[in-house]
């Protein structure tokens, strides 16, 4: 990955991001306790093609993890920061996972400043979601995970990991091995506080509470593609499906085998897909009046031509 990791402050906060090559500029958002090097098998690859910019959010990587705000309203409100800080003005969003719901949050919030979207395994498109997510959100799941992450029961879990992969990974697939890693982050205090404030602004017991859906006829005039797994257990890929069936004109792709890390799984038809994507639709052009109109039905003025689900 030849992206090294680069510093900036925002509002007295150290941002860690990282940024390579040149062309339009692909804004890569990572989902909840990842961080920028989730795109390591795809960043090279695509700094040929685009300006890539991936951050890692406050209170992940190896930005600073305050007590803070951490809705993906706020998110998105860092995001736009950061990129004016580093004088860009307009993107080609990458979310995934929370990422894809932060993305929409952002294209929501400054449609004027986003050109095309890709949702990766997107939140914000119900409520199902892994059940460790939800205990992370009850009363007492703050000692609770420090606890499962203190070092006799990390020291434990990577003494157990051939069992577990023996197992089937716990139903985790081909992402087990990835998430023990993320799991491992949470022993940092800072990280684990982040957190627990992120998916408790993200869900409560009965799963995700954060959703586009309601507002998904907004992006009538944004290009749009979406990204699913069919073995995803995080986010199950019918969610990507609902996705696509909200977002008028979206184009959807599901990965057979692929779990919640698509870009992992395959990262050549990862970069291939994202390039075809921003090759093939014209950027969005906010419309002030046409956004005032769609407000006011209810529904989008025009839709794009909508395409099948590709699977492969």
């Amino acid at each position: 990955m030849t992206g090294q990791v680069q510093f900036v402050e925002v509002h007295g906060y150290r941002r860690a991001f990282r940024m390579a090559g040149s062309g339009p500029p692909v804004l890569l958002i990572h989902g909840i306790s990842d961080s920028s090097e989730t795109w390591a098998p795809v960043f090279d690859a695509l700094a040929e093609h685009f300006t890539v910019l991936a951050p890692d959010l406050l209170g992940h990587g190896e930005s600073d993890k305050p007590r803070a705000d951490y809705a993906v309203g706020a998110y998105a409100n860092g995001m736009r920061d950061l990129m004016s800080v580093l004088g860009i003005e307009r993107v080609n969003l990458v979310g995934h996972s929370l990422g894809g719901g932060i993305a929409m949050q952002f294209a929501y919030q400054f449609p004027e400043r986003v050109q095309r979207v890709a949702l990766v395994c997107p939140a914000g498109m119900g409520a199902g979601v892994h059940p460790a997510f939800r205990l992370a959100t009850l009363p007492g799941a703050g000692p609770g995970l420090m606890a499962v992450t203190s070092w006799p029961v990390r020291t434990a879990v990577r003494a157990a990991i051939p069992t577990v992969h023996a197992l089937g990974g716990l139903g985790l697939g081909p992402d087990v091995d990835y998430v023990l890693r993320l799991y491992g982050r949470l022993a940092d205090t800072g990280a684990r506080n982040a957190f627990l404030r992120t998916i408790r602004a993200a869900a409560d017991r009965r799963g995700q509470t954060i959703t586009m859906l309601d507002r998904g006829y907004l992006a009538a005039h944004l290009p749009t593609l979406i990204i699913g797994g069919t073995r995803d257990t995080v986010i199950p890929s019918v969610h990507a499906e609902r996705a696509h069936r909200a977002f008028p004109g979206s184009l959807l792709e599901i990965f057979d085998g692929a779990g919640h890390f698509p870009h992992h799984y395959d990262p050549d038809r990862f970069v291939k897909l994202l390039c075809t994507f921003v090759d093939g639709t014209e950027p969005a052009v906010f419309d002030p009046q046409r956004w005032q109109r769609t407000l006011r039905r209810g529904r989008p003025i025009v839709a794009l031509p909508s395409a099948g689900v590709a699977r492969g």
